[in-house]
């Protein structure tokens, strides 16, 4: 989405600070809002609107070859695109009617799943709102289902279930005559950009105002050259939101600096609450994160995050893909947000349903392991990902050794080491030994649990070690003479 990396100004200690009038408004923040967001573990993203009427294809055209994903569909260009493609779809909100659609249907299945958040789609790029806005005409207010509010149905009914709600708004807006990518050159352009910059500030306002049970804001589409040139307007901007919504979360999408460093600003510091560059990608290690909250959104398929009718060979994420992810991400104490695409109707894909009876059965049988577990300074192991709490270590085996042994390395001064071992979801217990493998210069202290040869898994299974004091000090060894 960006053409620059966005981790490119984090906090460098070999060059001087920059003068800075629109940086950074917030440290680290320890309130009960970002604690409770650290435990989220799992969110579910929805991407619903005009879009998902189509399944990226019109009339039996697909536009894969002329779109770059099912909900940019309006993009659609090219000898595929449809004459007077532009003005077929923005008239798709005659037919936007989603009878089907249950909130509270999509919000019990998303407590199946185990998400302890949702992101919803409140307006996408092609300006649609699902909420009966008083700043445009362009909403669901103009629309077979008018009289309906889906920001609101959503909002309620996963509140109900104790599932957070973020709400996506996207700055993008090819519906509204004043948005522009470009900084405006000329009087009526720069007029029509005032009027747009008013226009978003009134619909995020109202968000806040209408949906109190919201916690958080997810922005999109904010990578344009007019946008950040109105880094004033959107200091304060953000100012303003925070002041009308105390505890509010905003993720470091929204806004840039005066020299433009999007996402830190140019002295490194984080440009919001937490990191929200991490789209369908991961962190290389947890030192990178330099202890900033973060979460990943994940498609189920390869790119596109809007229902798609024909997904014909694409690979679809499993659900051991997506533990896999979930445990990678709460080893760097960050959050995974599984996205799901409901069709114009509102129902979600068989798929979808899939992932979240199987991943959820999963989860739940693990929850101790996800949700107030994160990092552990420890080597990795090749097995797997490793998560825990002060008292606890889990290790999610992805990979069973061969040998029957999970073997962890521990420092040999560590004041806390396993005292006993089991598995996780069984209560099984394990034989724990401490194994001195008497590497010289190495004080390390190796733990071993052996792993029954009988246990039969059908996917990745969690060890639980407890920590306690060690029994006895490291052997000491004779140094090798060379």
């Amino acid at each position: 989405m960006t053409t620059t990396s966005p981790w490119q100004n984090r906090q460098r200690s070999d060059r001087a600070p920059v003068p800075l009038r629109h940086g950074s408004q917030v440290s680290k923040r320890e309130d009960e809002a970002m604690q409770r967001f650290r435990r989220y573990g799992l969110g579910q993203f929805i991407h619903f609107g005009l879009y998902s009427i189509l399944g990226n294809e019109y009339q039996g055209v697909s536009a894969r070859d002329g779109a770059p994903a099912s909900e940019w569909i309006r993009a659609w260009r090219g000898p595929s695109a449809p004459d007077g493609w532009t003005a077929i779809y923005d008239r798709l909100n005659e037919q936007f009617d989603p009878t089907e659609l249950d909130a509270r249907q999509w919000a019990r299945q998303a407590k199946q799943l185990g998400a302890r958040y949702v992101i919803f789609t409140t307006k996408h790029h092609d300006g649609f709102a699902l909420w009966p806005t008083a700043h445009s005409d362009y909403s669901i207010a103009n629309s077979p289902a008018a009289g309906r509010d889906l920001v609101a149905e959503v909002v309620d009914a996963y509140t109900a279930e104790g599932i957070d709600v973020f709400l996506y708004f996207s700055v993008l807006d090819w519906h509204h005559p004043g948005y522009s990518d470009q900084v405006p050159t000329d009087d009526a352009g720069r007029a029509a950009w005032q009027e747009f910059l008013s226009y978003t500030r009134g619909q995020l306002l109202e968000l806040l105002d209408r949906y109190p049970a919201a916690r958080g804001l997810w922005f999109d589409g904010t990578w344009g050259k007019a946008w950040i040139a109105s880094h004033e307007f959107t200091y304060e901007l953000e100012r303003e939101l925070r002041e009308r919504r105390p505890g509010l979360i905003i993720g470091s999408r929204f806004r840039n600096d005066e020299h433009g460093a999007r996402h830190f600003d140019s002295n490194g510091a984080l440009l919001g609450d937490y990191e929200q560059g991490w789209e369908r990608k991961l962190p290389a290690d947890h030192a990178m994160l330099a202890g900033n909250d973060w979460d990943c959104v994940m498609t189920i398929g390869p790119n596109g995050w809007g229902w798609t009718r024909d997904t014909g060979d694409d690979y679809l994420k499993t659900t051991d893909d997506l533990i896999e992810l979930l445990m990678r991400c709460r080893s760097m104490d960050g959050n995974l947000v599984i996205n799901f695409g409901p069709d114009g109707a509102g129902r979600m894909t068989a798929h979808e349903g899939q992932i979240a009876t199987e991943l959820g059965a999963w989860v739940a049988a693990h929850a101790a392991a996800i949700h107030d577990a994160g990092h552990v300074d420890l080597d990795p192991t090749g097995m797997g990902w490793l998560t825990g709490t002060d008292d606890r270590i889990f290790l999610t085996v992805l990979n069973r050794p061969v040998t029957g042994i999970a073997r962890l390395r521990f420092p040999g001064d560590a004041e806390r080491v396993p005292t006993a071992a089991r598995i996780l979801d069984s209560g099984r217990e394990l034989e724990l030994r401490r194994t001195d493998l008497g590497l010289d210069l190495d004080d390390a202290s190796y733990v071993d649990v052996r792993i029954p040869a009988g246990l039969v898994t059908e996917r990745a299974f969690v060890i639980e070690l407890e920590l306690g004091a060690p029994d006895a000090p490291a052997r000491r060894r004779e140094a090798a003479r060379m």
